[in-house]
């Protein structure tokens, strides 16, 4: 079973671009696929076959061809990477999934608070200590000790 995890949106690209360059029937039998209209891929307007494209793309991704047979049990799978991958993939019309519209969400934002100018740390001023036995000098100047 071909696992789709590793194909990226440039390896469908890439399986786009020969679909493009080969000619549709000539990229399904090269690879061994036939025409399948239930799931199909639109990009740029146009319409590609989503397992024969999802198949070369991991052979690209990986260097080995997805099989038909693969898609038996894996074509859902198939189809969610593609979407996640940012393609519209189309399905016949009664499997579609019926989802209500998502409303986009704004992100969270902290309230706005009024704002305060910080005060700047007042700097202190060094301690005086004694140059004989290096104590900290009291209030007077003097060192209780030395003098």
């Amino acid at each position: 079973m071909a696992t789709f995890s590793s194909v990226t949106r440039q390896h469908l690209l890439r399986a786009l671009d020969e679909h493009d360059t080969r000619g549709g029937d000539d990229f399904l039998a090269v690879y061994g696929f036939t025409a399948s209209p239930d799931h199909t891929v639109v990009h740029d307007g146009r319409r590609y076959d989503a397992r024969a494209v999802m198949a070369v793309a991991h052979r690209h991704a990986t260097g080995r061809l997805a099989t038909p047979e693969e898609f038996d049990s894996s074509l859902d799978a198939a189809v969610m990477i593609l979407r996640r991958r940012g393609f519209e993939v189309t399905e016949p019309q009664a499997r579609a999934r019926v989802t209500a519209p998502t409303a986009r969400r704004e992100p969270r934002r902290a309230p706005a608070r009024a704002t305060t100018p910080r005060r700047t740390p007042t700097r202190e001023a060094p301690q005086a200590v004694c140059p004989t036995c290096s104590m900290t000098l009291p209030a007077t100047r003097r060192c209780d000790s030395c003098d």
